[in-house]
C-alpha cells in the first residue's frame, strides 16, 4: 500500500511541472483508516508547499493525530520563503511520515527526517525512492552539477537526414500537427532553449510557445561575429533572449548580449551563465552542429527526437548518439510519426 500513495504523491508532484522551479516537484497525501483525507502539491515557487496544502485540505483536523502523511521529498526543515514543513507536522502530531526521497539540498539533506525522527515520530524513508529521484531530476542536477538539466531535441527523416542542403528558404518539415504541439508543451516546461547562429539566421525561429498555453522560455543564441540581423524574431523583445558573443553589439529591448572567449569551450562558460540566473533546466533545438557538441562532450540528460517517416536521401545528417545510451521511451502518433526519448545511463 505505501507504494499505492506513494504514487499518488509522483503523480500530484507533477502538477507542478511548469511553475515550482527552482524549487522541486513535491507531492503529499494524508491517509488515516486506509483512505486518502487530505492531498496537496508544491503548486508555484514562493508559495506554499505540498505538505501544507495536503493539511489544509483535510476537513477533520482532528484525524490528523492518528494519520500517515506520504510526500515524494523530504519535508524541508529550514526557513525559506515558506516555514520549515517539518514543523508543522510535528505541530499538527502527524504520528508517521513516509518519504520517498531524502533532499540533496544543502539546508535539508536530512535534517528534516532528523528532526522528525527526534520528535518522536516514525519516519520511514525510500519508497519508490528512484522514481522519486526521478520526479526531481531537474532540480538534483542543478545543485550538483551546476548547471540546467539539458534536454537535445532535433527533428529527422527515416533515413536520419534533419534538413536538406539550403543557403535559403523553409526547413524541410519533419513534424505533424501533433508532435509540433509537444514540442512546444516541452517549451513551457524549460527554463530556456538554446539554437546556434546558423539555425537562427536560415530558419529566423521564434521559440516561443503558440501551440501550447505556458511560460515561454528564455531564448538563447549564438553570434560570435554579429552575423544575425537584428530584424529576426528572436530580436522582437517578446520574450528575454541572452545572445552569447565575442563582438559588441547594439542593443535591444529585452536582449542581453553576454561576452565569452570563443577561443576556448564555449559551453562550460554559458552553463556557469545560466547557473548564476537560476535557469535550471535548458531546451537545446539545434541546429545539427550546436547538438553535436553537446553530444560529444557528455553535457547533457536526455534527448527527445521525432521521426517522420518522409525519406530525403541527402542533406545534414542528425547528431549521432553513442549505443551506450540506447532509447528508452517510444511513442507513435499516426501515419508513423513517432517520438524516442533517452535518458544519460548516469541520471
Amino acid at each position: 500500500m505505501k507504494e499505492k500513495y506513494m504514487r499518488r504523491c509522483i503523480q500530484l508532484a507533477q502538477n507542478g511541472l511548469c511553475n515550482t522551479a527552482p524549487n522541486p516537484m513535491v507531492g503529499a497525501v494524508i491517509v488515516c483508516d486506509g483512505k486518502i483525507i487530505g492531498e496537496g502539491y508544491h503548486v508555484h515557487c514562493g508559495e506554499a508547499h505540498a505538505e501544507v496544502n495536503a493539511i489544509r485540505s483535510v476537513k477533520d483536523p482532528s484525524l490528523l493525530q492518528r494519520a500517515t502523511i506520504y510526500v515524494s521529498l523530504e519535508p524541508c526543515s529550514h526557513y525559506g520563503k515558506t516555514p520549515p514543513c517539518a514543523d508543522l507536522i510535528i505541530e499538527k502530531q502527524i504520528p508517521r511520515i513516509i518519504i520517498g526521497c531524502m533532499d540533496p539540498f544543502s539546508k535539508v539533506a536530512g535534517r528534516g527526517i532528523q528532526k522528525l525522527k527526534d520528535a518522536g515520530r516514525e519516519v520511514i524513508v525510500g519508497v519508490l525512492e528512484e522514481e522519486c529521484k526521478s520526479l526531481i531530476r531537474r532540480f538534483v542536477t542543478f545543485h550538483t552539477l551546476r548547471r540546467p538539466y539539458i534536454t537535445l531535441k532535433w527533428a529527422e527523416s527515416a533515413d536520419g537526414y534533419i534538413d536538406s542542403y539550403r543557403t535559403n528558404g523553409n526547413p524541410v518539415v519533419l513534424s505533424s500537427p501533433f508532435t509540433s504541439m509537444l514540442v512546444h508543451k516541452q517549451r513551457t516546461e524549460h527554463s530556456a532553449i538554446m539554437v546556434g547562429t546558423h539555425t537562427a539566421k536560415l530558419d529566423n525561429p521564434r521559440l516561443n510557445v503558440r501551440h501550447w498555453y505556458g511560460h515561454p522560455p528564455v531564448r538563447i543564441v549564438l553570434d560570435k561575429d554579429r552575423a544575425l540581423p537584428t530584424d529576426l524574431h528572436l530580436f522582437d523583445g517578446d520574450t528575454l533572449t541572452l545572445v552569447f558573443t565575442e563582438t559588441p553589439h547594439d542593443l535591444l529591448p529585452n536582449v542581453e548580449y553576454l561576452p565569452i572567449n570563443y577561443q576556448q569551450d564555449i559551453l562550460p562558460q554559458i552553463m556557469e551563465e545560466l547557473y548564476t540566473r537560476g535557469l535550471q533546466s535548458l531546451l537545446v533545438e539545434g541546429g545539427s552542429i550546436l547538438l553535436q557538441s553537446f553530444i560529444d562532450t557528455g553535457i547533457w540528460d536526455e534527448i527527445f527526437v521525432e521521426e517522420a517517416p518522409i525519406l530525403l536521401h541527402s542533406g545534414v545528417k542528425a547528431p549521432e548518439i553513442s549505443g551506450k545510451n540506447p532509447y528508452v521511451i517510444k511513442q507513435s502518433f499516426g501515419r508513423n510519426f513517432r517520438c524516442y526519448t533517452t535518458v544519460k545511463n548516469s541520471q
